[in-house]
């Protein structure tokens, strides 16, 4: 299996991977993200995925790409390269496509009392590929952005944790029979909606939903726009 991404999200599952005895063939992050003490695992630093698509084809042994916490565009030869895309999406689709930091913030302005992590299968568009699985968890009224935020990045990683093993009993995984619909507002939520945000400060729930606490170091784009 390969990674591509970054952050802890990438990293815990990397190590999922490997404690369950499972190969991890290469990990691919951006250039400045590499690991610090991870000499055993097959590391590239790259800044367009789609250049070393021939790379990853013969390193792979299952064609199975996972996507975690990623902001690389898969983009030609890479979708055609033979390989599965994988990408775990912190927000339901479709209704919560692009910047999941931002699709978050719209969903806490429009009032969600639930959210998602979802499994889809990467193709030519951002977020529209087939989803294969889904894990809900609720928003509580009142709760900051912050709260929220952490509680779905631990349900990406536990979505997973249970998807791992299905596509490694079989790379060609068609999804689980029953999900979830989250088609209401669908949208995507990209840099244009993050420059719109300032002016949704008069938004009862603004201050709640732009509280972004000890993760504004993180998260500084969404930071900056909110100043």
């Amino acid at each position: 299996m390969i990674f591509v991404g970054e952050g802890s999200l990438l990293w815990r599952a990397v190590q999922h991977t490997l404690d369950s005895n499972l190969p991890v063939d290469m990990v691919c992050s951006p250039a400045g993200a590499e690991p610090a003490a991870r000499p055993h695992i097959p590391f590239r630093a790259v800044t367009d995925i789609n250049a070393i698509a021939a790379e990853l084809t013969t390193a792979g042994t299952d064609g199975v790409v996972w996507s975690l916490n990623n902001r690389m565009i898969f983009r030609a030869p890479m979708l055609s390269a033979g390989l599965r895309i994988l990408n775990i999406h912190h927000g339901p689709l479709p209704a919560y496509r692009g910047l999941p930091e931002v699709a978050l913030v719209y969903a806490m302005l429009r009032g969600e009392r639930e959210y998602a992590a979802t499994l889809h299968q990467v193709d030519e568009g951002i977020d529209t590929g087939p989803t294969l699985a889904a894990e809900t968890y609720p928003i509580v009224p009142d709760e900051p952005y912050h709260v929220v935020l952490r509680r779905g990045l631990r349900v990406c990683h536990e979505l997973f944790v249970r998807s791992l093993p299905l596509v490694d009993a079989d790379p060609a995984w068609a999804g689980e029979p029953t999900l979830p619909s989250h088609n209401q507002g669908a949208g995507y939520y990209g840099r244009k909606a993050l420059a719109l945000l300032p002016g949704q400060r008069d938004h009862p729930d603004f201050a709640r939903a732009t509280d972004l606490g000890f993760l504004a170091g993180y998260l500084p784009d969404l930071a900056a726009a909110l100043r």
